[in-house]
């Protein structure tokens, strides 16, 4: 995979707005922030744009990422928040330009359908981050994002709960877990073999999370991993009469019949703590004492 240019001061940042809409209120803490970082901020035309629940028409928003992805002197483009709308545009988006002069692409939720077909047509590493919506919430989180962005590097620990514990390395892939499931047999769906797959979700009934974790597995998108990285799972409902299982229990169950570990609690994901994954790239998960340190 090809790393996109490590960002240095004075560097210009995109800030588009793929999916849903947001206020210039909303916008102008995180345009403080990459200001104090030593970025030049650059929005785009339809950046506060309305239509319905998005942040412009169909036309509009892939027409901002279309610029931002161009535009030779923007070093990243950063999605303001996910929502929903980028599978709207994503198979109109052109990446000749981009796959001339990558640059970081970073989001998630939403976004992944970004990070999938920036990865299987052009070969380019994303980077799965907090976006500027929630950049006030975590100050770590919004450091991650800031280390990734000028290759600093993160590492993170967090508890162990994970199934047949062991090591693992190699190149770590996923996003939100309902936008895979959206995106499997499609030109833009990931090639998951041989790899660590990251999976987070928002906002889904217990059934929904094993509906898509059986079509992952058929699909044969859970075979041949070489670790399975399970991030937050948040706000998660149940019907009248419960499903029986929590997110746990649904995942651990999909991947029984394999033999690769499987890391829980992940801080990234729908969480005020949403630490920064460069997608596409090398990262090692080891064993602690009672944790488990993830290295990239």
């Amino acid at each position: 995979m090809i790393i996109p240019p490590y960002l240095k001061k004075s560097d210009k940042v995109a800030l588009v707005a793929p999916a849903r809409k947001m206020s210039k209120a909303e916008l102008e803490p995180a345009v403080q922030i990459l200001t104090e970082w030593g970025f030049e901020p650059v929005l785009g035309p339809n950046v506060f744009g309305e239509h319905h629940q998005f942040s412009g028409t169909d036309a509009e928003r892939c027409a901002d990422m279309q610029w931002a992805l161009d535009h030779v002197e923007i070093k990243a483009v950063i999605a303001i928040r996910g929502g929903y709308g980028c599978l709207r545009i994503v198979d109109d988006i052109n990446l000749v330009s981009f796959t001339r002069h990558p640059k970081w692409v970073v989001g998630y939720s939403d976004i992944t359908a970004f990070h999938s077909a920036i990865h299987v047509k052009t070969n380019v590493c994303t980077l799965h981050a907090t976006m500027p919506v929630n950049f006030s919430k975590h100050e770590k989180a919004t450091k991650s994002l800031f280390n990734a962005l000028t290759g600093q590097g993160n590492t993170y620990h967090f508890a162990d709960e994970t199934l047949r514990p062991t090591n693992a390395e190699g190149i770590v892939v996923g996003g939100n877990l309902s936008l895979l499931y959206a995106m499997i047999g499609t030109p833009t769906d990931i090639d998951t073999n041989g790899k660590i797959l990251f999976i987070e979700d928002l906002d889904e009934y217990f059934y929904h999370i094993d509906r898509m974790m059986i079509a992952m597995k058929r699909a044969g998108k859970l075979t041949n991993l070489k670790a399975l990285l399970v991030g937050s799972f948040t706000d998660m409902k149940d019907n009248q009469v419960p499903f029986g299982k929590n997110v746990q229990e649904i995942i651990r169950e999909a991947v029984k019949d394999y033999s690769y570990p499987v890391y829980f609690n992940f801080p990234a994901g729908h969480q005020d703590a949403n630490k920064a994954i460069v997608l596409g790239a090398e990262c090692t998960l080891e064993m602690g004492q009672g944790e488990v340190v993830f290295y990239q």
